[in-house]
Protein backbone atom coordinates (compact mmCIF):
# COMPACT_ATOMS: atom_id res chain seq x y z
CA UNK A 1 0.00 0.00 0.00
CA UNK A 2 1.12 3.51 -0.79
CA UNK A 3 -0.34 6.54 0.99
CA UNK A 4 0.07 10.07 -0.33
CA UNK A 5 -1.10 13.25 1.42
CA UNK A 6 -1.88 16.17 -0.87
CA UNK A 7 -2.67 19.72 0.23
CA UNK A 8 -4.97 20.72 -2.59
CA UNK A 9 -4.09 24.42 -2.44
CA UNK A 10 -0.51 23.53 -3.42
CA UNK A 11 -1.91 22.41 -6.79
CA UNK A 12 -5.08 24.49 -7.08
CA UNK A 13 -4.43 27.84 -5.38
CA UNK A 14 -7.34 29.45 -7.23
CA UNK A 15 -9.87 27.58 -5.08
CA UNK A 16 -8.48 29.20 -1.95
CA UNK A 17 -10.51 30.85 0.76
CA UNK A 18 -8.65 32.37 3.70
CA UNK A 19 -8.22 29.84 6.48
CA UNK A 20 -8.88 26.66 4.51
CA UNK A 21 -6.48 23.77 3.93
CA UNK A 22 -8.31 20.93 2.14
CA UNK A 23 -6.35 17.69 2.23
CA UNK A 24 -6.73 14.67 -0.03
CA UNK A 25 -5.28 11.42 1.29
CA UNK A 26 -4.63 8.97 -1.53
CA UNK A 27 -4.52 5.22 -0.84
CA UNK A 28 -3.04 3.10 -3.63
CA UNK A 29 -2.81 -0.70 -3.65
CA UNK A 30 0.72 -2.06 -3.62
CA UNK A 31 0.46 -3.37 -7.16
CA UNK A 32 0.30 0.20 -8.49
CA UNK A 33 4.01 0.54 -7.76
CA UNK A 34 4.85 -2.69 -9.59
CA UNK A 35 6.23 -2.24 -13.07
CA UNK A 36 4.17 -5.13 -14.35
CA UNK A 37 0.89 -3.58 -13.25
CA UNK A 38 -0.83 -2.03 -16.23
CA UNK A 39 -4.51 -2.65 -15.59
CA UNK A 40 -6.31 0.47 -14.43
CA UNK A 41 -8.39 0.42 -11.25
CA UNK A 42 -11.72 1.87 -10.20
CA UNK A 43 -11.57 4.77 -7.76
CA UNK A 44 -13.65 5.97 -4.81
CA UNK A 45 -13.62 9.49 -3.36
CA UNK A 46 -14.84 9.57 0.26
CA UNK A 47 -16.43 12.64 1.86
CA UNK A 48 -16.83 11.94 5.61
CA UNK A 49 -19.63 13.43 7.67
CA UNK A 50 -19.62 15.98 10.48
CA UNK A 51 -22.48 18.43 9.81
CA UNK A 52 -20.08 20.73 7.92
CA UNK A 53 -18.69 21.52 11.39
CA UNK A 54 -15.91 18.89 11.45
CA UNK A 55 -14.72 15.93 9.36
CA UNK A 56 -15.32 12.56 10.99
CA UNK A 57 -12.22 10.35 11.24
CA UNK A 58 -14.33 7.20 11.62
CA UNK A 59 -15.57 7.64 8.05
CA UNK A 60 -12.13 8.12 6.53
CA UNK A 61 -9.43 5.44 6.72
CA UNK A 62 -11.54 2.59 8.19
CA UNK A 63 -13.81 2.80 5.16
CA UNK A 64 -10.96 3.37 2.71
CA UNK A 65 -9.19 0.18 3.77
CA UNK A 66 -12.24 -1.96 2.94
CA UNK A 67 -11.98 -0.95 -0.71
CA UNK A 68 -8.21 -0.72 -0.93
CA UNK A 69 -7.98 -4.47 -0.39
CA UNK A 70 -10.28 -4.99 -3.38
CA UNK A 71 -7.95 -3.11 -5.70
CA UNK A 72 -9.58 0.31 -5.61
CA UNK A 73 -7.71 3.59 -5.54
CA UNK A 74 -9.33 5.41 -2.60
CA UNK A 75 -9.12 9.11 -1.81
CA UNK A 76 -10.47 10.62 1.39
CA UNK A 77 -11.16 14.34 1.41
CA UNK A 78 -10.74 16.50 4.49
CA UNK A 79 -12.83 19.37 3.17
CA UNK A 80 -13.34 22.83 4.66
CA UNK A 81 -15.95 23.29 7.37
CA UNK A 82 -17.58 26.11 9.35
CA UNK A 83 -16.81 29.03 9.43
CA UNK A 84 -15.85 28.46 5.78
CA UNK A 85 -19.04 28.27 3.74
CA UNK A 86 -20.38 27.29 0.32
CA UNK A 87 -19.11 27.13 -2.43
CA UNK A 88 -15.67 26.27 -1.05
CA UNK A 89 -16.56 22.64 -0.35
CA UNK A 90 -17.87 22.02 -3.88
CA UNK A 91 -14.70 23.48 -5.36
CA UNK A 92 -12.57 21.19 -3.23
CA UNK A 93 -14.40 18.13 -4.49
CA UNK A 94 -13.99 19.41 -8.04
CA UNK A 95 -10.26 19.74 -7.37
CA UNK A 96 -10.05 16.10 -6.30
CA UNK A 97 -11.80 14.92 -9.45
CA UNK A 98 -9.58 17.12 -11.58
CA UNK A 99 -6.54 15.67 -9.82
CA UNK A 100 -7.66 12.07 -10.45
CA UNK A 101 -7.95 12.79 -14.17
CA UNK A 102 -4.52 14.44 -14.17
CA UNK A 103 -2.90 11.57 -12.29
CA UNK A 104 -4.86 8.75 -13.94
CA UNK A 105 -1.83 7.19 -15.63
CA UNK A 106 0.44 7.52 -12.59
CA UNK A 107 -2.19 6.19 -10.17
CA UNK A 108 -3.55 3.69 -12.71
CA UNK A 109 -7.11 4.95 -12.27
CA UNK A 110 -9.86 4.12 -14.73
CA UNK A 111 -11.53 7.49 -15.21
CA UNK A 112 -14.76 5.78 -16.32
CA UNK A 113 -15.04 4.10 -12.93
CA UNK A 114 -14.91 6.87 -10.34
CA UNK A 115 -17.45 6.82 -7.53
CA UNK A 116 -18.09 9.41 -4.87
CA UNK A 117 -19.14 8.29 -1.38
CA UNK A 118 -20.53 10.58 1.28
CA UNK A 119 -21.60 10.10 4.88
CA UNK A 120 -24.22 12.32 6.55
CA UNK A 121 -23.30 15.93 5.63
CA UNK A 122 -20.61 14.42 3.42
CA UNK A 123 -23.49 12.69 1.67
CA UNK A 124 -25.00 16.09 1.00
CA UNK A 125 -21.66 17.24 -0.42
CA UNK A 126 -21.36 14.11 -2.58
CA UNK A 127 -24.87 14.42 -3.99
CA UNK A 128 -24.49 18.18 -4.39
CA UNK A 129 -21.34 17.77 -6.46
CA UNK A 130 -22.76 14.83 -8.42
CA UNK A 131 -25.73 16.88 -9.59
CA UNK A 132 -24.15 20.34 -9.79
CA UNK A 133 -20.55 19.61 -10.85
CA UNK A 134 -20.96 22.05 -13.75
CA UNK A 135 -22.40 24.92 -11.72
CA UNK A 136 -21.23 28.50 -12.07
CA UNK A 137 -19.23 28.44 -8.82
CA UNK A 138 -17.10 25.55 -10.08
CA UNK A 139 -16.75 26.87 -13.61
CA UNK A 140 -15.29 30.07 -12.16
CA UNK A 141 -12.15 28.15 -11.13
CA UNK A 142 -12.09 25.06 -13.39
CA UNK A 143 -12.25 24.94 -17.17
CA UNK A 144 -13.19 21.26 -16.96
CA UNK A 145 -15.16 19.58 -14.20
CA UNK A 146 -15.88 15.88 -14.02
CA UNK A 147 -19.06 14.18 -12.90
CA UNK A 148 -18.72 10.94 -10.88
CA UNK A 149 -19.71 7.70 -12.59
CA UNK A 150 -21.52 6.49 -9.47
CA UNK A 151 -22.72 7.98 -6.19
CA UNK A 152 -22.85 6.31 -2.77
CA UNK A 153 -24.85 7.97 0.00
CA UNK A 154 -24.59 6.73 3.59
CA UNK A 155 -27.31 8.14 5.91
CA UNK A 156 -27.11 11.39 3.92
CA UNK A 157 -28.33 14.89 4.63
CA UNK A 158 -30.42 15.73 1.56
CA UNK A 159 -33.35 18.07 2.03
CA UNK A 160 -34.10 21.55 3.34
CA UNK A 161 -37.69 20.51 4.03
CA UNK A 162 -38.03 22.04 7.49
CA UNK A 163 -39.95 19.06 8.87
CA UNK A 164 -37.12 16.58 8.26
CA UNK A 165 -34.04 18.72 7.52
CA UNK A 166 -30.84 18.47 9.51
CA UNK A 167 -30.83 22.19 10.10
CA UNK A 168 -27.35 22.46 11.62
CA UNK A 169 -25.69 21.06 8.50
CA UNK A 170 -27.23 23.81 6.39
CA UNK A 171 -26.47 26.45 8.99
CA UNK A 172 -22.79 25.46 9.03
CA UNK A 173 -22.62 25.18 5.24
CA UNK A 174 -24.39 28.44 4.44
CA UNK A 175 -24.19 30.54 7.58
CA UNK A 176 -27.96 30.24 8.01
CA UNK A 177 -30.75 27.81 7.30
CA UNK A 178 -31.90 28.29 3.67
CA UNK A 179 -34.98 30.32 2.93
CA UNK A 180 -38.04 28.29 1.97
CA UNK A 181 -37.81 29.45 -1.65
CA UNK A 182 -34.17 28.36 -2.00
CA UNK A 183 -34.44 24.89 -3.54
CA UNK A 184 -30.87 24.57 -4.73
CA UNK A 185 -29.54 22.99 -1.54
CA UNK A 186 -32.44 20.57 -1.25
CA UNK A 187 -30.89 17.95 -3.47
CA UNK A 188 -33.97 15.96 -4.35
CA UNK A 189 -34.68 18.95 -6.60
CA UNK A 190 -31.44 18.64 -8.59
CA UNK A 191 -31.72 14.99 -9.66
CA UNK A 192 -32.03 14.60 -13.44
CA UNK A 193 -31.95 11.72 -15.90
CA UNK A 194 -28.19 12.35 -16.12
CA UNK A 195 -27.61 11.66 -12.43
CA UNK A 196 -25.37 8.56 -12.26
CA UNK A 197 -26.39 5.25 -10.64
CA UNK A 198 -26.73 5.67 -6.88
CA UNK A 199 -26.44 3.42 -3.83
CA UNK A 200 -28.09 4.59 -0.58
CA UNK A 201 -28.31 3.17 2.92
CA UNK A 202 -29.83 4.51 6.13
CA UNK A 203 -31.39 3.27 9.37
CA UNK A 204 -35.07 3.74 10.12
CA UNK A 205 -34.28 4.73 13.73
CA UNK A 206 -31.81 7.49 12.86
CA UNK A 207 -32.78 10.33 15.20
CA UNK A 208 -30.13 12.72 13.92
CA UNK A 209 -30.68 12.68 10.15
CA UNK A 210 -34.23 11.53 9.43
CA UNK A 211 -34.48 8.54 7.10
CA UNK A 212 -36.92 10.58 5.00
CA UNK A 213 -33.82 12.31 3.58
CA UNK A 214 -32.83 9.09 1.83
CA UNK A 215 -36.39 8.24 0.88
CA UNK A 216 -37.06 11.57 -0.81
CA UNK A 217 -33.82 11.31 -2.76
CA UNK A 218 -34.67 7.77 -3.85
CA UNK A 219 -38.08 9.00 -4.98
CA UNK A 220 -36.39 11.67 -7.10
CA UNK A 221 -34.09 9.06 -8.64
CA UNK A 222 -37.07 6.86 -9.42
CA UNK A 223 -38.99 9.74 -10.95
CA UNK A 224 -36.04 10.45 -13.27
CA UNK A 225 -35.48 6.76 -14.08
CA UNK A 226 -31.98 6.73 -12.56
CA UNK A 227 -30.85 3.23 -11.51
CA UNK A 228 -30.48 3.06 -7.73
CA UNK A 229 -30.27 0.63 -4.84
CA UNK A 230 -31.72 1.57 -1.44
CA UNK A 231 -31.28 -0.23 1.88
CA UNK A 232 -33.13 0.84 5.02
CA UNK A 233 -31.99 -1.09 8.09
CA UNK A 234 -34.39 -1.40 11.03
CA UNK A 235 -31.88 -0.74 13.83
CA UNK A 236 -29.00 1.59 14.52
CA UNK A 237 -28.12 5.15 15.46
CA UNK A 238 -26.68 7.82 13.19
CA UNK A 239 -23.04 7.75 12.12
CA UNK A 240 -22.43 4.00 12.21
CA UNK A 241 -19.77 4.04 9.48
CA UNK A 242 -18.59 0.40 9.15
CA UNK A 243 -21.02 -0.67 11.91
CA UNK A 244 -18.42 -2.37 14.10
CA UNK A 245 -16.36 -1.74 17.21
CA UNK A 246 -13.52 -0.26 15.15
CA UNK A 247 -15.51 2.83 14.21
CA UNK A 248 -18.21 2.92 16.88
CA UNK A 249 -17.69 1.53 20.38
CA UNK A 250 -21.37 1.93 21.24
CA UNK A 251 -22.82 -0.06 18.33
CA UNK A 252 -25.19 -2.77 19.58
CA UNK A 253 -25.52 -6.30 18.24
CA UNK A 254 -28.61 -5.51 16.17
CA UNK A 255 -26.89 -2.59 14.47
CA UNK A 256 -23.74 -4.61 13.77
CA UNK A 257 -25.81 -6.53 11.23
CA UNK A 258 -25.88 -3.33 9.17
CA UNK A 259 -22.23 -4.02 8.37
CA UNK A 260 -23.53 -5.94 5.36
CA UNK A 261 -23.89 -2.60 3.59
CA UNK A 262 -20.22 -2.93 2.67
CA UNK A 263 -20.69 -6.27 0.92
CA UNK A 264 -23.87 -5.05 -0.73
CA UNK A 265 -22.04 -2.00 -2.01
CA UNK A 266 -19.06 -3.98 -3.29
CA UNK A 267 -21.39 -6.21 -5.27
CA UNK A 268 -23.34 -3.19 -6.57
CA UNK A 269 -20.15 -1.43 -7.69
CA UNK A 270 -18.95 -4.54 -9.50
CA UNK A 271 -22.24 -4.69 -11.38
CA UNK A 272 -22.46 -0.93 -11.98
CA UNK A 273 -18.93 -0.65 -13.35
CA UNK A 274 -19.08 -3.88 -15.37
CA UNK A 275 -19.79 -2.13 -18.68
CA UNK A 276 -17.70 0.99 -18.06
CA UNK A 277 -14.23 0.39 -19.48
CA UNK A 278 -11.74 3.06 -20.36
Amino acid sequence: MKIETIHLLDIYPDISTDGCDPIATVYLPSRVTEKSADKKMPCIVICPGGAYLFVSKTEEEPVALHFLTLGYCVITLKYSVNPIHFPQQLREVAAVFNLIHQKADEWKCDTNKIAIMGFSAGGHLAAHYTNQFDCEEIEEVFDNAYRPNACILCYPVITTNSEIAHRNSFKYLLGEFPKTDNKRFSLENSVTEDTPPTFIWHTSLDENVNVENSLCYAKALSRNKVPYELHIFPFGIHGLSTCDDITNNSVDEKAKRNNIWLDLLKDWLKFTFADKTE
